[in-house]
């Protein structure tokens, strides 16, 4: 991306998504004083509503429109139309659901931010969703298949028996073509719809039909692509069995077996929320602590230990929230950016990744000890907080049943040995 503008609104969406998380860890830990804390919390989120609203989605109609040749001279009249057809349906998106107190302005940061929140918590239950099911079907070896160095070998002979018979095809098709020039058949070909019909149907004496070959040599070369494409996966499934049995991946293939649980108990969690229209009042880590220490009976601190622990499980949530993201899009630019996409690419990440992280605000909130989302809160303003949950619970459930059902027809699909010549 050689354009500047791209590299300063990529890296501005980018800074200004991680001050939001540096300011709830800020929150946790008492740094600075509260009103400025709360200052910070309004010109940040002032300002990444700006990019996210305003600047991405006209650059993005912009580059475009540059794109287009016929509309070149008039790119700024065509990207104002396209940045106003996203403003109508970005306005629209906010009919259907109930995010919102309506006494407020048009503009207002609780206005654009129920938007942007409904679109980034959809995104993140997508992601978080696959992810769930994904993780322990990528980690853990029980989903391994068996390959053998003889498999490998098996499927490696056929591969080359096909190119070989693809070389000896091309070598006839060519020995046919000398001869047929050789006798001035080339020349002397009837045209038109039925010369076509009669060259296909009918051979010169002592030729042979190159049609029929050729939908042979198709045929071989289509075979010998799928060939290749298995072999690769028998490499790359091999690796991964060889890479099981060192203690690294003994430690992954561990964390997949963690987080299968996690994944059940999550769906069931999603189930029991959606069924029962139940929001949790308690973060997550005072109500585990609570219920731990009434069940062993102990004296124990438990707003002095939730603050800390919230601050550990917050960092954490944070640190792999940017690194996760951040790879997928990478992996996501590489595969299909080219001279011409690759400004539209980044900004389209751009927005993604800021929607991602302000929706991860929304949601982190509800992590954090009563006492620390205070400003969060009044920063955010009247939004419905629980409905963000209950939407997130339902885009997950239909993320990760719909992950679970392709993932199993994927591994069913799968031969366990390759097919022998």
């Amino acid at each position: 991306v050689r354009q500047y503008v791209v590299q300063v609104i990529f890296s501005v969406t980018f800074a200004f998504s991680c001050t939001m998380f540096e300011l709830i860890i800020f929150e946790i830990l008492k740094v600075l004083n509260s009103s400025s804390r709360y200052f910070h919390w309004k010109m940040n989120l002032c300002v990444i509503l700006l990019i996210l609203v305003f600047m991405v989605p006209f650059y993005i109609g912009y580059f475009i429109v540059s794109n287009i040749r016929l509309l070149h001279r008039q790119r700024l009249l065509f990207s104002c139309l396209l940045w106003l057809t996203f403003m109508y349906f970005f306005w629209k998106l906010g009919d259907p659901f109930p995010i919102l107190s309506p006494k407020h302005g048009i503009l207002s940061i609780e206005q654009l931010i129920s938007r942007v929140g409904v679109i980034g918590v959809t995104l993140m239950a997508l992601l978080s969703g696959f992810g769930a099911v994904n993780c322990p079907y990528t980690y853990m070896s029980y989903f391994l298949r068996n390959v053998t160095d003889a498999d490998i070998l098996a499927l490696e002979r056929r591969l080359l028996q096909t190119m070989d018979m693809i070389i000896s095809k091309k070598k006839r098709m060519a020995m046919t073509r000398r001869t047929m020039f050789q006798k001035g058949e080339v020349h002397n070909k009837p045209s038109g719809f039925w010369g076509m019909i009669k060259s296909v149907t009918t051979s010169a004496p002592g030729s042979e039909n190159l049609t029929l070959i050729q939908q042979e040599v198709d045929a071989l070369e289509e075979l010998s692509r799928q060939l290749f494409l298995e072999t690769a996966d028998l490499y790359a499934t091999k690796e991964r069995i060889e890479y099981s049995k060192t203690f690294k991946g003994k430690y992954f293939n561990f964390l997949g077996y963690f987080f299968s649980i996690y994944c059940v108990w999550k769906i069931f969690m999603a189930t029991i929320n959606i069924v029962f229209d139940r929001v949790g009042k308690t973060d997550p880590v005072t109500r585990g602590i609570e219920i731990t220490v009434n069940y062993l009976g102990i004296q124990f601190d438990v707003k002095f230990w939730s603050q800390h622990i919230s601050f550990i499980l917050v960092g954490i949530i944070i640190v792999t929230s940017i690194r996760g993201l951040l790879i997928t899009l990478t992996k996501f630019f590489y595969a299909i950016s080219s001279s011409k996409s690759s400004n539209v690419i980044v900004l389209l990440l751009a927005q993604i990744m800021g929607m991602y992280f302000v929706s991860s605000v929304l949601l982190i909130r509800m992590s954090m000890p009563l006492e620390y989302r205070t400003i969060i809160t009044e920063v955010l303003g009247e939004l419905q907080f629980n409905f963000y949950h209950r939407w997130f619970d339902v885009i997950f459930l239909v993320s990760a049943l719909s992950s679970i059902l392709f993932l199993y027809l994927a591994h069913k699909q799968a031969p366990e040995k390759p097919m022998t010549p």
